[in-house]
């Protein structure tokens, strides 16, 4: 090698070493934090809220796949969570993704009531990369907890979780520390900038925990922007409408892609600390409650009905946000499916469930429950009102290995 080639080489490594040093901080405060080692990707988020529609739009309209699996709320506890996936049959005894080509949708509240918010949200992360490479779709949504996360609500934190966003904001300051101390990156944004040093009504042992999480999830916040920002808010997969509480006919009007854009946006810091309206209140698209009440005669079928004909192509919508005590169910002739069954220790601690639809089979729920082993059709209806009828056969269970 003569000595220009030589020292252009040299030239170029010197130049990427910056970048390479990033990554590698990154990685090691990722390692630190949730116990994996994620390969840093480019930032999803533009840094400039004012071109964030620049960015690729969300799903929000799929093809109907082979196989689509349903997950109910999560709520910070990551056994259940790989309960639910094993019951699926999405992931194996070492946690790594076997799907193939599912498609799998998590309706929303992965945050509060539990103390493992952010290594399920690593964990979720970790899959989606996985079920990609397999050529399969892990989607996650947003759910009321997560929009009350971002707009600072704390009201459902444990002090698990404030624990676990403490040590959150000790690796991630090491990070930055560690980034300043080289020459060539930009001095990183400090999170905490404007974020307070005590809150009234709060102890004070648990300030840092607070300020952690608030910096952590604010809009632009590391955190919700990294993962929060890749949720959606509604989706429509095949035949099945998804969203964690709810849609009204105005919700519909408004635009469901339009929707989706909108909430991306405000958690990436286009729009102040508040959630759109259809957000917030009891109506809104992830606090809505008129077809998932437990007592199926309670449900607006009707209102259901005419929101399901203004979408192309939907039979059935798909929910969590309100705990199904006799586990996953359908009211209004099974177009309205209810998939939070309380899983989460936070929660009661209910078996998992998760829900199937399969060109194959149609419908079924697949459950931990022995109640439901070795029934077939003719137990259907014991211990719960308005099951799923699978096409073939009963409830199929799976053992569940923690």
């Amino acid at each position: 090698m003569g000595g220009e080639e030589e020292a252009e080489t040299q030239t170029s490594i010197c130049k990427d070493a910056p970048n390479l040093l990033s990554f590698f901080v990154d990685t090691f405060v990722d390692f630190s934090v949730s116990g994996l080692f994620l390969l840093p990707t480019p930032p999803l988020q533009n840094p400039n809220p004012s071109i964030s529609r620049s960015l690729p739009p969300l799903p929000t309209r799929l093809p109907s796949p082979s196989r689509l699996i349903a997950v109910g709320d999560l709520h910070g506890d990551l056994d259940k969570t790989k309960q639910a996936l094993r019951l699926a049959g999405l992931i194996d005894a070492s946690d790594r993704y076997v799907g193939g080509s599912a498609t799998v949708v998590q309706v929303g509240d992965v945050l509060d009531r539990g103390g493992d918010e952010l290594k399920i949200l690593y964990f979720l992360e970790k899959l989606k990369r996985e079920a990609a490479r397999s050529g399969g779709k892990i989607i996650t949504m947003n759910g009321n907890h997560e929009i009350m996360n971002i707009e600072g609500d704390f009201r459902f934190v444990t002090k698990t979780a404030l624990d676990e966003f403490r040590v959150w904001e000790q690796w991630f300051s090491v990070g930055n520390k560690m980034k300043g101390l080289c020459q060539g990156l930009e001095t990183p944004t400090d999170p905490f900038k404007g974020v307070p040093m005590s809150f009234h009504g709060v102890k004070r042992e648990f300030f840092d925990g607070f300020r952690a999480r608030v910096a952590a999830l604010r809009p632009n916040g590391p955190i919700s922007s990294r993962f929060l920002s890749q949720n959606v808010t509604v989706l429509v997969v095949g035949d099945s409408l998804f969203v964690h509480g709810g849609l009204l006919p105005q919700h519909v009007d408004y635009g469901l892609e339009r929707i989706n854009e909108e909430v991306r946006d405000w958690i990436n810091g286009s729009s102040g600390k508040f959630s759109p309206q259809y957000c917030r209140g009891r109506n809104a698209v992830v606090w809505l409650r008129k077809f998932s009440n437990e007592v199926a005669q309670n449900c607006d079928c009707a209102t259901l009905e005419h929101v399901l004909k203004t979408v192309p192509g939907a039979k059935r919508m798909i929910m969590g946000h309100t705990i199904q005590t006799a586990g996953i169910n359908g009211a209004c002739e099974n177009r309205a499916i209810r998939i939070d069954v309380g899983m989460s220790r936070g929660c009661g601690g209910g078996l998992p469930e998760v829900l199937e639809i399969s060109k194959n089979s149609g419908l079924r729920i697949l459950t931990s429950n022995p109640l439901y082993q070795n029934m077939g059709n003719a137990g259907l209806n014991v211990g719960k009102e308005e099951l799923l009828i699978p096409a073939h056969g009963g409830l199929r269970e799976v053992e569940v290995k923690a």
